[in-house]
This record gives structure tokens, sequence and C-alpha cells, in this order.
């Protein structure tokens, strides 16, 4: 059950309801109890793993971006400036 988000354009109190998805919307302030009590859009909440076991590699993908695939990308970005310098070494001879 969702936790919904309210506000009452009177009295400007703020407050949250626990309710079901099937319930109606609150009509009623519970601070100054007038009618017309607004049901705010709220962003949701995110996504929470409780208990252990979840760690940030469980889902990685051995076989085609593993480590390997890391050491890869790293030994090519560090040879790419060496084929660059000697470029520029046989340019000026």
């Amino acid at each position: 059950m969702p936790t919904y988000e309210y506000a009452c354009p009177k009295c400007g109190h703020e407050f949250e309801q626990f309710q079901s998805m099937r319930d109606e919307p609150l009509k009623k302030c519970p601070k100054c109890k007038k009618a017309g009590v607004k049901r705010l859009v709220g962003g949701g909440a995110g996504l929470i793993f409780k208990g252990t076991g979840f760690y940030i590699t469980d889902y990685k993908k051995k076989s085609s971006g593993g480590e390997s695939g890391g050491e890869a990308k790293s030994s090519a970005s560090t040879a790419a400036p060496a084929p660059a310098k000697s470029t520029s070494d046989s340019g000026k001879k």
C-alpha cells in the first residue's frame, strides 16, 4: 500500500496518508476539518534492498564485461597516446 501526500489549500497543512490504491482520495483536512484537500503528485520511492546478499557485482555480466574487459579498456587508452607521440616524432625529422 502506498503513502500519499496531501495538502490543504485553506490552512496550508501538509500531511501523508498510508492508504490502499483502491481507497478514494481524502476530502477533509484532519487539522481544520474543512473540505478541499488536494492529493499531491509524489516522485515515488526508490528501490530499496533490505538484507544481506545484494552487491553491485551481483548483476554484472562476467563473460562479456568482466574485469578482463576493464583491463583491456585501460590498456587501449594507455596505448593510444604512444602512437600519437611516435607520429609527432617522425614528423619532426
